[in-house]
């Protein structure tokens, strides 16, 4: 007994205070739910908020594109959030095993580890170049300041002087201050993208051509791999420690970059370009589905590790608070992070007397490229610059985080044995170095060429029509009254109306209208001047349908699987719940779910309201208590009878 005090007091135990433990013991909990909300909010503010929102806004009218943006995170954005968390968290099961509440839709499932899979892939080889930024930064000068490097063009013009390019650490305000030689400015070629495209990446002329394995940028990919690995060596248990400072350390860098660009000169014309209205743009479809398709991917809607963070709540948890906070935390960091980036780049296009919109970029273009050339300007730049790639770290991992844990979920509770449970770390081990083999191609000089593609591809409408099914399934096939009762069950209260109003009917129109648009507006990939050849966008376009035709290849399956003579009956059986479907534990498994049976879950809408299905309750709960005591009262007698000692009439 004192040896497991003690150990109880190494865990954190307060001595004389009940020890908390696990709700489910055997698949485990969150520590607590500071936990749980910086973990999704980790997964959900990635690199989109910071190198596309901005470039988003600016493009699409400036703080005009604010009003769209918002109206699709009201209706869309928060009601998808909390669906998905409301649905992992009632079953306590990842993106796999949620679909026993009608298993010819488990298609869907596989295709959420699918995207999963690609995303994890290639957003682990941008943090792997975020890493290599941040050791290169480890010095006096920035190696992207000036062109006379081995790397560097003809046509490299830095924005620094390079006559001072041998200046000591110490005189580099003396260099900012300097006059800057721009030669030929329409065809400028920056040390920072020189340094970019012939240095880091030593990039090939096509997609085709793979070269070399770049040696420097495969040890930072295994780098990254060994870090979350580490972060989640104990599932949640460890990666919900991490998220104490992965979560919240960015803001204390965006915080200390948005003082120090504000400060600088033309910060204030690079916000306002960043803010300006431009209210004529509100009447274009296109800003509206740029702000649909923001709030949709930014969220990380339908990639399954929203299902598979919730799994590990405790079943009362209040979810919908959480969808709330985690949703709009997302989109105001977006805002924020467009405050940090236009100040800075507002001080660049002053620097160099041009509009901000030609120093302006997105994606990597913008973390690579356009921002570091930036910081080169700044006194003490390789601190700033240590300070922005960290915070990309730390970004990009909050992310990879749950992508991870997505796919060890998925594997675990879809094998569910004890010792898979037990060995949970060996799977993930498992997972992080298939990634990293994946990974091995996209570090070749061919590599950007490859996550650009799947970037564009494999992450794209596949994730809209993902949602869209599950949508369907849950409120059509499985019933909406049978889930709303479902989430009173669980929060003590049913969803708010407007909620009900946006899943079955607003948001599943917002996420047609977002495939329409992506459909219309698509147009073939291209990377600066390269346009991709006809054979890669087929794999482009295999890749995005590789996640989608899991869903009628199962469907099929199972059909074929279930039972019936027909294929009427078939399909019918097919869509019914498991009858494994409801809370996970015993103690939560009430009302309906209290005998688990075939037929404890009706898979159409229930006839009575939710006052009548309480009043019939009451009601048989009445007559048993009514029954039980008249046979309490109800003696034997020695000869076998029974004496009643209520008087007979």
């Amino acid at each position: 007994m004192a040896e497991k005090q003690f150990s109880n007091i190494l865990n954190g135990a307060v001595p004389g205070e009940p020890v908390k433990r696990d709700e489910n013991s055997r698949r485990g909990n969150w520590g607590n739910q500071i936990e749980f909300v910086l973990t999704s909010v980790g997964y959900a503010v990635g690199l989109g908020n910071v190198w596309r929102f901005p470039y988003l806004c600016y493009r699409n009218g400036g703080g005009a594109f604010m009003f769209p943006y918002f109206i699709m995170l009201v209706f869309c954005g928060i009601p998808l959030f909390f669906l998905e968390l409301s649905f992992g968290q009632f079953t306590s099961l990842g993106c796999l095993g949620v679909w026993k509440v009608s298993p010819m839709f488990k298609g869907v499932g596989y295709g959420m580890m699918v995207v999963s899979t690609y995303i994890g892939i290639y957003y682990n080889v941008v943090i792997c170049i975020a890493f290599y930024y941040f050791f290169m930064s480890m010095t006096n000068l920035l190696p992207w300041t000036y062109c006379n490097n081995p790397w560097n063009t003809p046509d490299c013009s830095g924005v620094v002087s390079t006559h001072r390019a041998n200046a000591t650490f110490a005189n580099m305000s003396a260099v900012v201050s300097g006059v800057t030689e721009i030669v030929n400015r329409t065809k400028r070629t920056s040390p920072s993208e020189e340094y970019w495209r012939n240095y880091v990446l030593n990039i090939s002329d096509g997609i085709g051509n793979f070269g070399e394995v770049r040696l420097p940028i495969l040890g930072c990919l295994a780098v990254s791999w060994f870090v979350v690995f580490l972060c989640l060596i104990r599932g949640v248990k460890s990666s919900g420690k991490v998220v104490y400072f992965t979560a919240t350390f960015p803001y204390v860098v965006l915080t200390i970059l948005f003082i120090r660009g504000i400060t600088l000169d033309g910060a204030i014309s690079g916000i306002k370009y960043y803010l300006t209205p431009q209210w004529q743009k509100i009447l274009d479809a296109k800003v509206w589905g740029d702000a649909a398709s923001q709030i949709f991917y930014s969220l990380g809607c339908a990639w399954g590790g929203l299902i598979t963070m919730a799994s590990y709540n405790k079943f009362h948890n209040n979810c919908f608070r959480d969808s709330i906070i985690i949703s709009v935390t997302n989109c105001g960091t977006s805002v924020y992070a467009g405050f940090v980036i236009f100040s800075i780049l507002g001080f660049m296009a002053h620097h160099l007397g041009v509009d901000v919109s030609e120093v302006a970029d997105h994606g990597p273009g913008l973390a690579f490229v356009a921002y570091p050339e930036a910081l080169t300007l700044l006194p003490i730049s390789p601190l700033w610059s240590l300070l922005f790639f960290f915070m990309l770290i730390l970004l990009g991992l909050g992310t990879q985080f749950c992508l991870l844990e997505t796919l060890v979920t998925a594997v675990v509770d879809e094998i569910g044995t004890d010792w898979i449970i037990k060995n949970k770390t060996y799977v993930t081990l498992g997972v992080a170095i298939i990634g990293f083999l994946l990974g091995v191609p996209l570090t070749t000089q061919a590599g950007i060429y490859w996550l650009l593609l799947m970037d564009n591809y494999a992450a794209s409408f596949s994730l809209v029509i993902i949602s869209c099914i599950m949508c369907i399934c849950i409120m059509y096939v499985y019933g909406h009254k049978n889930y709303f009762k479902d989430v009173e069950m669980m929060l003590g209260f049913p969803p708010p109306i407007f909620f009900r109003i946006c899943w079955r009917y607003v948001s599943p129109f917002i996420i047609t209208f977002i495939l329409i648009f992506t459909v219309i507006q698509y147009k073939p990939i291209t990377y600066n001047d390269y346009v991709y050849p006809g054979w890669s966008l087929v794999i482009g376009f295999a890749m995005a349908l590789s996640s989608v035709i899991c869903i009628p290849i199962y469907a099929l399956f199972k059909i074929a699987m279930s039972e019936g003579s027909t294929f009427l009956e078939r399909l019918k059986n097919s869509v019914k719940p498991d009858p494994d479907w409801g809370p996970a534990l015993q103690e939560h498994r009430k009302g309906r779910y209290a005998t688990a049976g075939p037929e404890s879950v009706e898979v159409s809408p229930l006839k009575e309201d939710l006052k009548d299905e309480g009043k019939d309750k009451l009601t048989e709960k009445e007559k048993e208590t009514e029954k039980k005591d008249e046979i309490g009262l109800t003696i034997p007698g020695s000869n076998g009878s029974t004496l009643n000692p209520t008087p007979s009439a």
